[in-house]
């Protein structure tokens, strides 16, 4: 681990041992100055004491003052000494020189006074002595000022420090040049990589060598490059290499963009094409097929013993064309996005009692047990297109399952959730088919396509309605091991939920019920027009918009409900002749059939608002419809 910067480590690494050597050198050579003032100051003061002592051996010895104090004043007026006191044993005291200084001032040196050869006499000799100089017969002290000693060592250690300081400066100075000459470079070196990381791969390093751009030498070699110059060259040369990797895949992405946004294009394309293929085979196909259950419809009540199972087989055909169109044009609503779900609280105690009552009849017929446990429990969601995905999920659950099977519906909460599940001890399903029973029009024992056991239309259309919801159906199946198909709901408090609506009253007498039908298919216009005339209503047919218009205006003539086709001959449209309904005759229902499914009419139907009816019609669904205009009640 590193901190700081490098131009600090540097500047410590260059600065501590000068600064260290600087003042090893200066307190040496002070010291040694220091050390030279002390024994020069002491030698002279030692010096001058030797030598009034040798001059004042013979007075001392004499007793004679005056010449002691000659000596004591010619020895101040060397200058050396401040001081002189000479004295002995007997008395004898000479002094020379003011005590001006105070004694904190002064050091004293002393030497003792002995008598020279040349001058001994066995007369005046001390008693008891018997060698030249073996008994001092006096004493010298001389005294000297120590101001000038003391300004001396301090003029010495203030040069000292001067001269360590002037090192550490000059030190610093040098240092912080070299730390910048190595920091400045590597600061644009890493100022370059921070681009090239941002993206910016024209970012180049200005860091060159002295002589770079000088011509190699005459056997072809090139002077030796600084560190960090060849570091910054070859960043440059990754830079380079980069930018150009950069406008190739630059190049590659907009190729293979300009090839997805044409494959896009083309499904977008196919994907337009198979909605318009599906809304005009729709359409095509609902047109006759309405006609037929009309006519069928009609034709049961007069069929004959030898007539009826033929008509029968006819209506169930009809029947599973109209399923398949339902979910032909139920993934075309989904599709379209034009359905928006009513989300409300649901006890799942009522859902599962609906459950149950749709799909009794069909497990007992199965020999398949139903066990619905709801816990108690309550979601919020949309109940019809609730109701519609546990309902396939019961029924495949019903279909697969072993006779003498068990389908089991449990609730469980899950966080803030309600995990609702249908699992069934059937075959199961095996992993390859798991990932594609969601498909349309796939189905996994269906090989032979029997219509008897669906389209594979269901599980799309449930996903899709899952994911309208806000969910999505999970599947854990395995091999002879059944299967379980979950969703998550969000749970809600049974105590919100809203108590179930009353049922419906039973349907009313259509007697006497003026209708106006409004089609160019004229098989459509006599299918209707026999079979409400069996139902006892007034009809009148027309075949264009503008016939069905003319009629409406008519102030002579209500009609209670208005049934007009989708589209018209000529270009017509059905809407001109809904709205001209609600502006002259807002009392009748105006009801649109239609075979147009695509996602474009549907839309545009949600957002006017308009009452339709999806070709083929059920007669059972037309009845119904109608007795809610007959009891005064208008349609959902």
């Amino acid at each position: 681990m590193v901190g700081g910067s490098l131009q600090r480590d540097l500047f410590r690494l260059g600065v501590v041992p000068c600064a260290a050597v600087a003042l090893a050198l200066t307190a040496w050579f002070t010291h040694s100055r220091l050390e030279t003032l002390e024994a020069a100051f002491n030698a002279e003061g030692e010096a001058a004491a030797r030598q009034v002592a040798a001059m004042s051996d013979l007075s001392l010895y004499a007793g004679d003052l005056p010449a002691l104090q000659n000596v004591a004043n010619a020895a101040l007026r060397g200058g050396q000494v401040t001081r002189v006191e000479i004295s002995n044993s007997a008395g004898v005291y000479v002094t020379a020189g003011a005590k001006t200084a105070p004694m904190g001032q002064l050091r004293m040196f002393t030497a003792p006074v002995t008598l020279r050869e040349a001058s001994r006499a066995s007369a005046f000799a001390p008693e008891g002595s018997t060698t030249v100089g073996e008994k001092p017969i006096g004493l010298v002290q001389t005294f000297r000022d120590t101001t000038d000693y003391a300004l001396e060592r301090t003029r010495s250690l203030m040069a000292g420090i001067g001269i360590a300081m002037i090192a550490l400066i000059a030190a610093w100075a040098w240092v912080r040049h070299t730390a910048r000459s190595v920091a400045q470079p590597l600061r644009r070196i890493s100022r370059t990589v921070a681009a090239l990381e941002a993206g910016q791969f024209d970012a180049r390093c200005s860091v060159v060598g002295r002589g770079d751009g000088d011509p190699p030498a005459a056997d072809g070699t090139r002077r030796a490059q600084h560190e960090l110059a060849s570091l910054a060259h070859d960043i440059n040369r990754l830079a380079e290499r980069l930018q150009r990797n950069r406008q190739q895949s630059e190049e590659q992405v907009r190729e293979a963009t300009a090839v997805a946004l044409q494959r896009m294009a083309e499904a977008e394309q196919a994907a337009l094409s198979r909605a318009r293929f599906l809304a005009a085979a729709s359409h095509d196909l609902r047109q006759p097929l309405h006609a037929m259950g009309l006519f069928i419809d009609g034709l049961l009540p007069t069929a004959t013993d030898t007539q009826r199972p033929a008509v029968l087989r006819l209506q169930e055909g009809a029947e599973f064309m109209g399923v398949l169109l339902d979910d032909l044009l139920e993934i075309s609503r989904l599709d379209a996005q034009v359905l928006t779900p009513a989300i409300g609280g649901i006890s799942l105690a009522q859902l599962f009692d609906q459950l149950d009552a749709q799909q009794a009849a069909r497990a007992a017929a199965s020999n398949v047990r139903l066990v619905w446990r709801d816990r108690g429990l309550a979601v919020r969601s949309d109940p019809a297109l609730l109701l519609r995905i546990i309902g396939n999920l019961v029924g495949n659950a019903i279909t697969h399952s072993a006779p003498d099977g068990t389908v089991l519906v449990a609730a469980r909460r899950r966080g803030g959730k309600v995990r609702i599940e249908v699992r069934d001890n059937g075959v199961g399903i095996a992993p390859i088919h798991q990932a594609r029973i969601f498909e349309e029009f796939y189905q996994v024992a269906n090989t032979e396509r029997d219509r008897r056991q669906g389209f594979g239309l269901g599980l799309a259309i449930c996903a899709r309605i899952a994911a309208l919801l806000g969910t999505r159906i999970a599947l854990r199946s395995a091999l002879q091991a059944g299967s379980c198909f979950s969703l998550d709901v969000p749970r809600a408090d049974p105590r919100e939920v809203q108590p179930p609506a009353p049922e419906p009253v039973a349907s009313s007498p259509l007697a006497g019920l003026r209708c106006l039908v409004v089609d160019d298919d004229p098989a459509i216009l006599d299918a209707s027009r026999v079979l409400l005339m069996q139902w006892e209503c007034e009809v009148e047919c027309v075949a264009s918009g503008t016939a069905a218009i003319r009629r409406l205006a008519d102030a002579n003539t209500r009609f209670d409900v208005l049934l007009c086709d989708l589209q018209l001959a000529d270009a017509e449209d059905g809407m001109e002749v809904i709205d001209a309904a609600r502006r002259l005759q807002p009392d009748a229902l105006a009801v649109l059939v239609s075979g147009a499914t695509g996602p474009e009419a549907l839309q545009r139907l949600r957002q006017r608002g308009v009452t339709l009816l999806t070709k083929p019609v059920a007669p059972a669904k037309l009845r119904a419809l109608l007795s809610t205009k007959r009891a005064g009640r208008l349609p959902a």
